[in-house]
């Protein structure tokens, strides 16, 4: 891949190319599919077109010393130097990686039917030369052990010892992809891993991830069906059988390898190297090791690398800054991961990158807070340190992920009373009415669930108020979606407590009709919050009347007389 790498390079771009115009000449926004997959869609396009741009800096060096030892392929005194840092940069430092190298160019030679290129002859030469100079230097390596690794057959033995076994779908989570450790069925009749589906509901989601049916109930129920299952599965296979949270006093710990955990403790001594290469390049795999699976993220944890990554966050390179939110944000995917995150001071370097960063670590960081946020002690500690005006102001000005991220996150942290205020203060009201209009309405779900979130706050229901939210809400009672209709009626609700002009306003925008609709036909919580703002409506129009038989009783005496109901108590 080094000496053919404009071709390799081309190839891709040219793949990337062709996926972004196909997708792109999908109108997916005309096709009855739910937003979380048109988000996804949003998402993958995104992607493609940034990839489109994006060209990584080639290794000049790397090649010059490929070629280098093509052309003195006849000379003995080649430098030992030169092989030593080929041999580490290229990852071929043992028998597993030469054989795996040796059968890929077995394989391309096959592919040109028997007949040798000069590319593939020089790839060959190289590697005989590689190949001795790591035989040379690793005497303990004995005579029998390199025949096994001079042949594809001894790959193939090789791999057999190193393959882990496939685990059925049926095992794996729909939404982390992972073995379950705690199988739940919801009402839909799906399973998911506990932890995974009850993040999906603290989100404010209300439909099943994988068939978008709306769920009934948040209650969820142990699958012990499907979890014998998959500890058989385990035992059979010789997989250790995962471990219920909970289920042991003890921490979490890594089932990583002992050279996994080496290659994570030489990417910690990198992340406190001077060298600003070493650093990029540490946090960049550290990001995606911590993104690959659930023992890596415990791994890394253990060997100490949370606090030297929030020490980075806060480093002027901005590609060092990145990997290292992003880092943190994979990690913090990992339960005992999360509060360890915390206390070690991240927070403040976080919202520093949701100001600073780049658009995509400021997204990172967004989403970073969310996850963090699921815990509730932590959703004092971000308000406090400042995170909610910037993520609103990535609501307002970022990218439609970013858009996505900072709601997500500002629905979590508002969920705390302490932090709705802040978020009023903030703007945020004047933003989620901005995208409640906005034409494309890309937004309309995360704008209404904040809304109904912040409408319980007195400061949060002025705003909103006089903010001329009325009308937009009436409007997504008649014509949204049933998510949609309950969070706009459950932000009437509010607003209509006790005031009457308010009152007055949805009656005359023609309100009754569609309330009536939503109490017949929508979602459990939409029929609820049609009932309790249809008696307010009723109530208000017999105190009208009461009104016009005593007149010298004023309306607004009569209002603050009336004894309170019991709808008054309303949950969000």
């Amino acid at each position: 891949m080094v000496l053919e790498r404009e071709q390799i390079m081309n190839k891709f771009h040219q793949v990337t190319t062709q996926l972004e115009q196909a997708l792109g000449g999908v109108h997916y926004e005309e096709l009855d599919i739910s937003d979380e997959v048109k988000e996804q869609v949003e998402l993958v396009l995104s992607q493609f077109q940034r990839a489109k741009g994006r060209v990584d800096t080639p290794d000049a060096e790397l090649r010059e010393d490929l070629l280098s030892l093509y052309r003195k392929s006849n000379d003995p005194a080649i430098d030992p130097a030169v092989l030593r840092k080929l041999v580490k940069k290229l990852q071929l430092t043992g028998l597993y990686d030469l054989t795996q190298e040796s059968c890929a160019l077995h394989d391309m030679v096959t592919a040109t039917g028997e007949d040798p290129e000069e590319r593939i002859e020089k790839m060959s030469l190289v590697l005989r030369k590689i190949k001795g100079f790591v035989l040379t230097e690793t005497p303990e390596i004995d005579s029998s052990s390199r025949e096994k690794s001079s042949t594809c057959s001894g790959q193939a033995s090789i791999e057999a010892t190193h393959k882990a076994p496939v685990i059925p779908d049926d095992f794996r989570c729909p939404v982390s992809l992972e073995l379950m450790k705690d199988p739940v069925i919801v009402s839909s009749g799906q399973t998911y891993e506990r932890s995974s589906i009850e993040k999906w509901l603290e989100a404010g989601h209300s439909t099943c991830p994988k068939t978008q049916q709306v769920l009934t109930s948040n209650v969820v129920t142990p699958n012990y069906v499907l979890r014998s299952l998959i500890a058989q599965w385990c035992e059979m296979n010789g997989v250790e059988s995962p471990k219920r949270p909970g289920s042991s006093p003890n921490k979490s710990t890594s089932a990583c390898t002992p050279a996994e955990h080496s290659t994570i403790e030489n990417l910690l001594r990198k992340l406190t190297s001077g060298s600003p290469e070493d650093r990029l390049s540490a946090t960049g795999e550290i990001r995606l090791l911590a993104k690959r699976n659930a023992d890596n993220r415990v791994a890394i944890a253990e060997a100490g690398a949370i606090p030297l990554l929030v020490d980075l966050l806060s480093t002027p390179d901005s590609r060092i800054q990145e990997h290292a939110v992003t880092a943190l944000l994979n990690l913090s995917i990992c339960e005992d991961n999360k509060r360890s995150i915390v206390t070690s001071g991240a927070v403040p370097g976080i919202v520093h990158v949701l100001k600073k960063g780049s658009m995509e670590a400021r997204e990172n960081a967004a989403a970073a807070l969310f996850s963090l946020s699921v815990i509730d002690e932590n959703k004092v500690i971000i308000g406090t340190f400042g995170a909610i005006p910037p993520l609103v102001t990535l609501l307002s000005d970022g990218t439609q992920r970013g858009k996505k991220d900072a709601a997500t996150a500002l629905f979590n942290l508002c969920i705390y009373q302490g932090n709705k205020g802040k978020a009023v203060r903030a703007g945020v009201v004047v933003t989620l009415m901005g995208l409640l209009t906005e034409p494309q309405g890309g937004m309309i779900d995360e704008a209404l669930a904040i809304l109904a979130i912040l409408s319980s706050h007195p400061e949060g229901k002025t705003t909103i108020g006089a903010a001329g939210a009325v009308p937009v809400l009436v409007n997504v009672i008649t014509n949204g979606s049933p998510r949609n209709k309950e969070n706009a009626a459950a932000v009437l609700v509010h607003l209509c407590s006790g005031d009457q002009h308010h009152l007055v306003d949805v009656q005359e925008l023609g309100i009754m009709g569609p309330l009536v609709d939503l109490v017949q036909n929508g979602t459990e919580r939409g029929r609820r919050k049609a009932t309790q703002l249809l008696e307010r409506i009723n109530r208000y129009a017999e105190q009208q009347k009461q009104a016009q038989t005593e007149p010298e009783a004023p309306i607004h005496n009569q209002l603050s007389q009336s004894p309170p109901s019991s709808t008054n108590v309303l949950e969000c």
